[in-house]
């Protein structure tokens, strides 16, 4: 049931992943009616909270499974409870009760922490044989390359819709002009044009060193894009090099499917039991979780040395 249910909240932080940078920047264009599934998604999350407080861990050190509710509640308050709490709080209606403050809005981007279960859950499929590794990977890229842009249009338009009316004409959208067409009154635009454009000037401003018909026209817009360039170069980077690993190959998931892949043949072929199988399986994961052993550790470590370490944990002194 915990299994059905953690695919069930995936869809739910998925949606909740890509909404939110939407819900913080086109708030004042949405369509009214979104706040019926924005309150489904809290609830969700709610009862997620709720289980947490039930669910066995398994113990760092020992591996072996908790079941003390006192200690899997004292875990969760430690942990990431404060951050999935504050996350369930209706923020706009916060927002509309203590006045339209836009910082309290802000509180909005606590909600992201839920994009760790997407993280999560491509880390299980990268692991599962079953899935092409290069189709995964690719997929899992382009997906952090859209999510990137898709909240940096977001903010984009945010920055031009929270200036007063009379400035509009002095923000990126406000002030653009495509052929014969003025976007000065953006604000009565479809919704998807104004998304789309927003996307599109993330996007530029992502893959070019130079503008064309968009860039940045106030203060505010400057040093957004400057924080967005710098941040391009480190996110350029990142995908730059995933694709040199998938293309060169050798990397330490690949490896364990590989080897994941060649024991499957061997079970297989010799009809080995269904225990046996899943406990040889279970050991290669637990090799793969926990390649920083013991062994590894000293293996730096001089001979001498190594020895004095070996000879202090497992000598038994004598008590009086």
């Amino acid at each position: 049931w915990y299994v059905a249910w953690t695919h069930f909240i995936l869809i739910w932080a998925i949606y909740s992943s890509f909404f939110t940078p939407l819900e913080f920047g086109f708030f004042r264009g949405l369509p009214k009616n979104l706040f019926l599934l924005d309150i489904a998604g809290q609830l969700a999350f709610l009862i997620d909270i709720v289980i947490h407080f039930f669910l066995a861990y398994r113990h760092t050190h020992s591996h072996h499974l908790v079941y003390d509710r006192r200690l899997i509640a004292l875990r969760y308050l430690k942990s990431r409870f404060i951050v999935d709490f504050l996350g369930c709080l209706p923020w706009d209606a916060i927002y509309k009760v203590y006045g339209r403050k836009e910082p309290i809005r802000y509180m909005l981007w606590i909600r992201l922490s839920r994009a760790l279960r997407v993280t999560e859950f491509f880390e299980k499929l990268e692991k599962d044989i079953r899935i092409n590794y290069l189709f995964i990977r690719i997929v899992k890229l382009i997906v952090v390359e859209y999510y990137c842009t898709h909240a940096a249009g977001c903010i984009f338009y945010y920055l031009a819709t929270t200036v007063p009316p009379s400035k509009e004409g002095y923000t990126w959208i406000g002030s653009l002009q495509m052929g014969e067409y003025r976007y000065s009154n953006f604000r009565e635009i479809d919704l998807w044009k104004r998304y789309i454009l927003s996307l599109y000037f993330s996007v530029v401003t992502m893959v070019t060193v130079g503008y064309g018909d968009i860039h940045a026209v106030n203060v505010r817009e400057m040093i957004f894009v400057m924080i967005y360039v710098s941040f391009d170069m480190i996110l350029g980077a990142y995908l730059l090099g995933n694709m040199a690993a998938l293309i060169v190959k050798g990397s330490k998931t690949e490896r364990f499917r590989d080897k994941m892949a060649d024991l499957i043949k061997y079970m297989n072929r010799n009809n080995l039991d269904k225990q046996i199988s899943k406990e040889i399986k279970g050991h290669l994961r637990l090799q793969y979780d926990c390649s920083y052993t013991e062994a590894t550790a000293l293996q730096d470590i001089p001979a001498s040395i190594r020895t004095k370490v070996i000879l202090s944990s497992f000598i038994i002194f004598p008590t009086s």
